[in-house]
C-alpha cells in the first residue's frame, strides 16, 4: 500500500507589515497629540499624559524626550511635570511676526499717546531684557523722551519687562529669574529677590506693571502684558514720560488704558476674569447712604468691626496694607504689610490673624507680622487669600484663588483653633464673601468667577459644611463679592461692577436693592452701636481716568443704616 501524502495545513496570509513612512507618519502623529495634550491641559507628569493619549507609559516616555530634545517640550526639575519647551515659543513669535504685531499695535499706541499725552511703546522679550519695536508720541509740547525704538529696557526695572515676566508660566518666570541680576539701575531699583517676587505677584495680580525711575532717573511707566491664545506674553505696550507727569495716582489711572490696548492689540478678550468696563446706572444713589472714609485704596476689601476699640478694619489687598478707621471721627491709619493681604480677623486671646499670599500669619497692628501660624498653599506660589471670616465656635475660614484669576485653583480652607488645616472644598475659581446664618445652621460662600452665592448646611459642633447647593446667581455686569448676614437671616451681598448692594432672603429671593455711587462694592459688615450700621468697601483698580472722574469716591468705605441688625460674627480661637 502507498501511502498518501499528508495535505499541508493552508497557511494564513501574513498581513501587510506598514512600511517606514506609515510608521514615521503614525509618530509624528502621535507626537503631535502629545504636544497638543500638553498644550491645552499641561502642566501634566508623564503618567497623566499617557492616560491622555492612550498610549503605553513607556512609548509616551521616549517620545516625550525626543520631544525635549527638539526643544519643544521641557521637564519641570522641581514637579517632573511637562510644559511646552522654548522652541514652541520661538515658533510662536514668527508667527506673530507673520501676523504682523506692530501692524496690529499701530491704532493702539497712537490711541494711548493721544489720550495719555505721553510716549507709547511696544515691546518685546529678548534674552534677559526687551526691546522697544514701535513708538508713537504725543503732539505736546514740554518734556519729551525721544525716540526708543531699537533701545532694550532690563527686566527687572522696565514696567515692559515686569508685565511680561509676572505672567509668564511659574517655572519659565523662575528660570527666567534666576538669569536676571537684580542690578541697582537707580535707587528706587528692586534688588532684593523676595521683594521683587512679591512686586511681581502685584503686577499679576492688578493685570499691569508700574515704574517709577526703577531704570532711568525722572521716567515712569505703567504697562501690560500682550497674550496669545494661551495668556502667554508675546509682547508688552506700555506708556511712559516724565515722572512728574506720571505720579502714582496717575499712572494706576492709565493701567486700565493699557490693559484694553493690550487686549485689543493680540485680538484676545482676556483668559481671566479682570474686568474693566462698567456702565452707571441712571439711579442715583440710595438715600442715607454715606461716604464713612474717604480713601483711594487700590482693592478695599475685608471689613471688620472691632466693638472693644469701636474702629472698623479693612484692607487693601494690593497696596499691601491694612487700614484702622475711626468712622466717628473720619480718620484712618494705613499699617503697609509685605505680601498680597486678603483679610484680617481678630483674636479671642488679642492680636490678629492675617490671611496673607499663600499663610496664615500673627499680625499685630503695631508691630506688623510677628510671625507664621501655619502655610495653606506651599505647592502653589501662584495663589493668594482673598478672604476669610470665622464662624462662632472660633473656626477660621478662607478661600485662595490664583493671581491672575484664573479658573479652578482656588481652595476653602478651614483653619481650626489648634491650628488644624483642612481643606474644605477645591477646584473654586474666586473664593470670596463668606457667612453664618443666625442659627449657625446655613454657611454662605462665594465663587465670584462663577457669579454665584452658594449655601451649605452646617455643623457648628463639627465645622463641617455640606449639601452645597445655590443660594442666587447672578447675571449681566454685576457679580457677587463679600457678603454679611444679618440678624433676620438675610445676606447682604456687594455686587462689584454693579454700582450697589442687594439684601436676599433666606430662600435667595432679592428683598431690597441699595444704589452706590461707585461702580465696584467690594465687601460689607455690620459695625457700629448695636451693629446696626452696614459699611461697605469699595475698589478703583482697573478704573479708567473718565471712570474715576464719573465716580471719583471709589475706594473709599460707605455706610448706611439699613433698619436691622447684624448677626454676630466670630473671633479666631486659635
Amino acid at each position: 500500500m502507498v501511502a498518501t501524502p499528508r495535505a499541508k495545513p493552508a497557511s494564513r496570509p501574513t498581513p501587510p507589515q506598514p512600511d517606514s513612512a506609515t510608521q514615521g507618519t503614525q509618530a509624528l502623529v502621535r507626537a503631535l497629540r502629545l504636544l497638543d495634550i500638553v498644550a491645552t491641559q499641561g502642566p501634566l507628569r508623564t503618567a497623566a499624559i499617557a492616560e491622555q493619549a492612550g498610549l503605553p507609559r513607556g512609548t509616551v516616555h521616549r517620545m516625550l524626550g525626543a520631544l525635549s530634545e527638539a526643544g519643544l517640550l521641557r521637564q519641570d526639575s522641581e514637579e517632573g511635570s511637562w510644559r511646552l519647551g522654548l522652541k514652541v515659543f520661538e515658533m510662536a513669535h514668527r508667527v506673530w511676526d507673520s501676523l504682523d504685531l506692530r501692524g496690529a499695535a499701530e491704532p493702539e499706541l497712537a490711541r494711548l499717546a493721544a489720550d495719555s499725552g505721553e510716549t507709547a511703546r511696544l515691546a518685546l522679550l529678548d534674552g534677559d531684557g526687551c526691546v522697544y519695536v514701535d513708538q508713537r508720541e504725543a503732539a505736546r509740547s514740554g518734556v519729551r523722551l525721544g525716540n526708543g525704538i531699537g533701545a532694550r529696557a532690563p527686566l527687572h526695572a522696565s514696567a515692559c519687562g515686569k508685565a511680561m515676566l509676572a505672567h509668564l508660566p511659574p517655572p519659565e518666570r523662575r528660570r527666567r529669574i534666576r538669569s536676571v541680576s537684580l542690578t541697582p539701575l537707580t535707587a528706587a531699583t528692586i534688588t532684593d529677590p523676595a521683594a521683587f517676587q512679591r512686586d511681581l505677584d502685584l503686577v499679576k495680580a492688578r493685570g499691569y506693571a508700574v515704574s517709577r525711575e526703577e531704570s532711568t532717573e525722572g521716567v515712569a511707566a505703567v504697562a501690560a502684558p500682550v497674550v496669545d491664545h494661551l495668556g502667554e506674553p508675546i509682547a508688552a505696550v506700555c506708556v511712559l514720560g516724565p515722572s512728574f507727569r506720571l505720579p502714582p495716582d496717575r499712572l494706576h489711572a492709565l493701567g486700565r488704558e493699557v490693559i484694553e490696548a493690550a487686549r485689543r492689540i493680540s485680538g484676545n478678550a482676556g483668559h481671566v476674569e479682570m474686568s474693566i468696563a462698567t456702565t452707571r446706572p441712571s439711579a442715583p444713589p440710595s438715600p442715607g447712604v454715606r461716604c464713612a472714609i474717604e480713601a483711594r485704596p487700590f482693592l478695599g476689601e475685608g471689613p471688620v468691626w472691632l466693638a472693644d476699640a469701636q474702629r472698623l478694619l479693612w484692607v487693601d489687598i494690593l497696596a499691601p496694607a491694612v487700614h484702622l478707621s475711626d468712622v466717628a471721627r473720619g480718620e484712618d491709619r494705613a499699617l503697609p504689610v509685605g505680601e498680597l493681604v486678603g483679610a484680617v480677623v481678630p483674636r479671642t486671646k488679642g492680636g490678629f490673624v492675617a490671611a496673607m499670599g499663600n499663610s496664615f500669619r500673627a499680625l499685630d497692628l503695631e508691630a506688623g507680622v510677628t510671625g507664621t501660624l501655619c502655610v495653606a498653599e506651599p505647592d502653589k506660589p501662584g495663589n493668594r487669600f482673598n478672604d476669610a471670616k470665622c464662624d462662632r465656635a472660633g473656626r477660621l475660614f478662607a478661600g485662595t484663588m490664583a493671581i491672575d484669576a484664573g479658573p479652578g485653583q482656588g481652595t476653602l480652607w478651614r483653619l481650626d483653633p489648634d491650628l488644624r488645616l483642612t481643606a474644605v472644598e477645591t477646584g473654586l475659581h474666586i473664593s470670596n464673601g463668606l457667612g453664618w446664618s443666625p442659627d449657625n445652621r446655613i454657611f454662605y460662600f462665594t465663587d465670584t468667577g462663577t457669579r454665584t452665592v452658594y449655601a451649605y448646611d452646617y455643623d457648628l459642633a463639627t465645622g463641617a459644611a455640606t449639601s452645597k447647593r445655590p443660594f442666587v446667581t447672578f447675571a449681566g455686569p454685576a457679580k457677587p463679592d463679600g457678603l454679611a448676614v444679618d440678624a433676620e437671616g438675610f445676606v447682604w451681598i456687594a455686587l462689584w461692577d454693579g454700582w450697589g448692594v442687594a439684601r436676599h432672603a433666606p430662600d435667595g429671593t432679592l428683598d431690597r436693592f441699595v444704589s452706590l455711587p461707585v461702580p465696584r462694592p467690594s465687601s460689607v459688615c455690620f459695625g457700629g452701636k448695636d451693629l446696626r450700621t452696614l459699611f461697605v468697601t469699595s475698589a478703583r483698580v482697573r478704573l479708567s481716568a473718565a471712570q474715576l472722574a464719573e465716580a471719583p469716591l471709589s475706594g473709599s468705605v460707605f455706610a448706611f443704616e439699613p433698619g436691622v441688625a447684624g448677626a454676630p460674627v466670630g473671633a479666631f480661637g486659635g
